[in-house]
């Protein structure tokens, strides 16, 4: 990646992902697009991250760890009367280049690895939906697992811009999202029952560990306060009984895990947001190991971004392949489309 590279990848984040969602970074990231040194500084990011999210979070996670500086008095996540993000560039500029060796350290060294905890709100009508296909226990599979949050869907507590409320209704974590187009899901009122689960990541986060556990708020945007709680109340629910998460490329052990998972529970394996750092090779290797899995047993692949931003499920039941499109997902969580065909009655 160059400087000119680098430079579309800001203003590409401010207008398709910050805008009217934090003001801080949209502004931020317009201005750090046409800056020089701030982009030089952004080539220390590891191949395949994105770029903008780890800059931001490096900077972030620096003030986070309690280091004092006067852009702290923008960031609506560490005070409570934030100043005008109009005024920030210029402390956010001087932040990053007093602080330069331990930022460029950070974007070689770390991932983005968001544990947006609200996916959770379309993967549950989801595997609502293939269970109702299957009438087996699921034995989930995620790839690009990072501290494994989403992998305890069925823990958590659901509704949908009404009343009803679905999954584990004991839970201390409820998920709230809408419906923006499409037909109403499909939605059991208690959660698929789960034979096993398991998550890879090629860098595994320990939230026991106070650092890693930094590194994940950090990754939150300054204005997401509700995103804030719910990853630490997810945090509290998955140390109570946290799920098997194995270091690795899961491109290249799934096909091996597969194999032990037992054929009288169907396979899900699933991803979100995690595709779009893979390399195309990667992808239609993923793809293709899918397929072959699908010749010897039922499977269902659930992922966004592979070849565009939908949320797409692939499956194979009796050795037939089936494609279909769920629809657009906000990233967070907050809205879905639900495009399947599947409606209550």
């Amino acid at each position: 990646m160059d400087i000119k590279q680098s430079s579309e990848r800001f203003k590409n984040f401010a207008v398709l992902e910050c805008k009217g969602s934090s003001d801080l970074y949209e502004f931020l990231s317009l201005k750090i697009a046409v800056d020089y040194e701030l982009l030089k500084l952004s080539l220390h990011a590891q191949q395949g991250q994105p770029v903008p999210n780890l800059l931001l979070g490096a900077v972030h996670y620096i003030m986070l760890k309690g280091i004092d500086h006067p852009l702290r008095e923008f960031y609506p996540s560490l005070v409570k009367n934030p100043k005008k993000v109009e005024e920030s560039f210029y402390y956010f500029k001087d932040f990053c280049m007093t602080n330069s060796k331990e930022i460029a350290s950070i974007l070689h060294n770390k991932r983005v690895q968001t544990n947006e905890v609200r996916r959770c709100s379309y993967l549950y009508p989801t595997f609502c939906y293939i269970y109702q296909k299957v009438s087996t226990p699921l034995s989930i599979i995620e790839i690009g697992t990072s501290a494994g949050l989403l992998l305890l869907w069925d823990n958590y507590s659901y509704s949908y811009g009404n009343q009803s409320i679905y999954g584990n209704k004991d839970s201390a974590l409820h998920l709230k999202s809408k419906i923006r187009e499409g037909e109403q899901p499909f939605l059991l009122p208690n959660s698929p029952p789960i034979h096993s689960r398991l998550g890879f990541d090629l860098n595994i986060i320990d939230l026991r560990n106070e650092e890693e556990y930094l590194w994940l708020k950090a990754l939150i945007w300054p204005e997401h306060k509700e995103r804030l709680e719910i990853f630490e109340t997810a945090a509290k629910q998955f140390r109570k009984d946290p799920p098997k998460l194995v270091e690795g490329d899961g491109v290249n052990l799934i096909k091996d895990y597969a194999e032990q998972v037992p054929i009288n529970s169907t396979l899900c394996i699933f991803h979100t947001h995690v595709a779009n750092q893979m390399p195309d090779h990667v992808k239609n290797d993923l793809l293709n190991k899918v397929k072959e899995i699908g010749t010897k047993r039922n499977v269902f692949h659930v992922y966004n971004n592979i070849w565009d931003r939908k949320l797409h499920l692939d499956y194979f039941m009796d050795g037939k392949e089936h494609n279909e499109v769920i629809g657009e997902t906000d990233g967070h969580g907050r809205w879905f489309d639900w495009k399947l065909g599947w409606i209550v009655t």
